[in-house]
């Protein structure tokens, strides 16, 4: 299905997506690098439900949020211990959710232009999209290690003036908080999807204009613009 070019031409013209959570099906692979980190660096276990709450940040941010008291150098040992735990436990490619490579074709035919603001590191990022297949999918792209982490809204901002383009034309995508707070931040709308880590409530409470079940509702979605302006597109 190819979206309305009318339609398209009157609504947003940039797309922003986040990639673990909203694209990628990472989160049990976030955890279980953590937890093997905390182990490698002699940090107290922690919960995973409390390292669920840190992914979308940047790991600096993750590990501090975790560990309020920690001293800077055991940080940087943990932070240094991901780093070698994620290398370990992504020995394949971590896939994508189902149907979300065509989603994002079907937006890309329809002349949308696509961009990644995401927690992971450029080097993360550049490894999960040529494992994906998907570099010429998006004309732009931010990281977490090469400007401020969200929910700060540097990446929107920096993405926004690449493109030449008001806060009004982009559109953010995301699965946490600080996505749509990033957003926020940003002026710029956003769009909850409910495959990650926070529940439909919280992202709707902190602004987001819907909460979908998935990435593959985004289509639909943007098609009834118009019609109404918020609701919660879910099964559950």
């Amino acid at each position: 299905m190819s979206l309305d070019r009318t339609a398209l031409a009157t609504c947003y013209r940039l797309l922003v997506l986040d990639w673990d959570g909203t694209l990628a099906d990472s989160e049990a692979t976030i955890v279980n690098a953590m937890q093997q980190a905390v182990r490698i660096a002699g940090m107290p276990e922690i919960p995973a439900t409390a390292i669920r709450e840190t992914i979308g940040l940047s790991l600096p941010a993750a590990i501090r949020q975790l560990y309020l008291q920690a001293e800077t150098a055991q940080l940087t040992q943990l932070a240094q211990a991901y780093s070698q735990a994620w290398l370990a436990v992504t020995t394949a490619p971590i896939p994508l959710f189902a149907d979300a490579e065509t989603t994002l074709m079907q937006l890309y035919e329809s002349g949308y232009l696509l961009a990644v603001a995401t927690g992971k590191s450029r080097r993360g990022l550049d490894r999960a999209l040529r494992a994906a297949g998907l570099e010429r999918v998006f004309s732009g792209s931010r990281t977490a290690d090469e400007t401020a982490s969200k929910p700060h809204p540097a990446m929107l901002e920096e993405l926004l003036q690449e493109f030449e383009l008001p806060a009004s034309a982009a559109l953010m995508i995301g699965d946490s908080e600080y996505d749509v707070q990033m957003a926020m931040a940003a002026g710029v709308d956003a769009v909850g999807v409910a495959s990650g880590v926070h529940s439909p409530g919280r992202l709707l409470e902190c602004g987001a204009l819907a909460c979908l079940d998935s990435i593959t509702g985004l289509p639909v979605w943007l098609g009834s613009l118009g019609t109404s302006k918020r609701y919660y597109a879910n099964s559950h």
